[in-house]
């Protein structure tokens, strides 16, 4: 579907206009010293039942961080990367975090010390990784555009227990990669494709690749729903919405910004607007059906380089070239 006239900058050609619904003034989480690369939420459960969610940070200091995702208070760094840290998750439960580095390596943390457990070389630079559901697994993926499945039970293994091509006639980047479920993992890929994996060890290598979706461009963020059912991709100058298990496109809207260098997009938890943030300094919000911006907001000083919802919906969080986080009210 294409998107209204009215999304895109403000209209008119005049640039970016302010959100009709007043400034908002998020709050500043200062801390890293140079790009951010990824955001990434986790709501884990803590005594008596209440549940506490947390926000992970990947940037080109070196220095992932560890927040409080409601107040962005800095909670801890996890300190040990010679490089560019592209990429940071924490596991389901809470308990582990990944980060995966420029200096071709992956390292696995304790998430509550801070400590680190053990590293998995590469061979180049390594941009995303992902937990399984059951934080048994971890995939990785990056400039050497091979899928890397490794089993953390087995810790003093250093070599993957799968290891998946993804262009047999030339090389790819792997740019993001996200588990499905128990035995499927999708990798998103500079050459516009992701693609479905089959990583059940018992499978044969004929029954791996069970499908591919196409984009128009270098995929440069991709996000599962929170039911799993859509996924969100950036690429291009296009946010594309997928039916997960149809694999079929469902919206695609033009934006008034690129995602060739970095950039993002997040879709809230009900469904019906998402988050996008890219080549210049301005955070939008757009109706997920029509593609009609709603919102437009000012706050950094540089790039937008990533943008999440928090799994509640209540906020969202955007990294930027400036170095710094900010945490911006749904509905404020």
């Amino acid at each position: 579907m294409a998107p209204t006239e009215e999304a895109g900058g403000g209209g008119g050609g005049k640039g970016p206009q302010p959100s009709s619904r007043g400034r908002q003034i998020p709050i500043v989480c200062p801390g890293h010293t140079r790009p951010l690369a990824e955001l990434s939420f986790c709501t884990v459960e803590e005594t008596k039942g209440e549940e506490r969610t947390f926000l992970v940070s990947a940037c080109h200091d070196k220095m992932p961080m560890l927040r409080d995702a409601k107040t962005g208070d800095w909670i801890g760094t996890f300190a040990g990367h010679k490089g560019a840290v592209w990429s940071c998750r924490l596991d389901p439960l809470g308990l582990l975090a990944g980060t995966a580095s420029g200096d071709f390596s992956v390292k696995i943390w304790d998430a509550i010390t801070g400590s680190s457990l053990y590293t998995y070389p590469h061979k180049h630079i390594v941009k995303t990784l992902d937990f399984s559901p059951d934080s048994k697994y971890i995939a990785t993926g990056g400039h050497e555009g091979l899928l890397r499945i490794f089993d953390l039970r087995n810790e003093k293994e250093e070599e993957p227990i799968l290891k998946l091509k993804q262009n047999e006639d030339k090389a790819v980047t792997i740019t993001k990669c996200n588990w499905l479920d128990i035995n499927t993992v999708l990798a998103a890929c500079s050459d516009g494709i992701i693609r479905y994996w089959n990583v059940d060890p018992k499978s044969t290598s004929e029954q791996r690749l069970i499908g591919t979706l196409k984009v128009d461009a270098d995929v440069r963020d991709m996000e599962l729903s929170k039911d799993y059912k859509i996924l969100t991709v950036a690429a291009g100058t296009k946010v594309d919405f997928f039916d997960v298990e149809k694999k079929s496109l469902l919206y695609s809207h033009q934006m008034p910004i690129h995602f060739r260098e970095e950039g993002g997009a997040s879709l809230h938890p009900d469904g019906k607007k998402f988050v996008a943030g890219g080549s210049d300094l301005w955070v939008r919000v757009f109706d997920y059906e029509t593609g009609k911006e709603l919102e437009c907001h000012k706050g950094h000083h540089g790039p937008v380089r990533c943008v999440r919802y928090a799994p509640d919906g209540k906020t969202y969080a955007t990294g930027s070239e400036d170095g710094t986080i900010r945490l911006w009210k749904t509905d404020p």
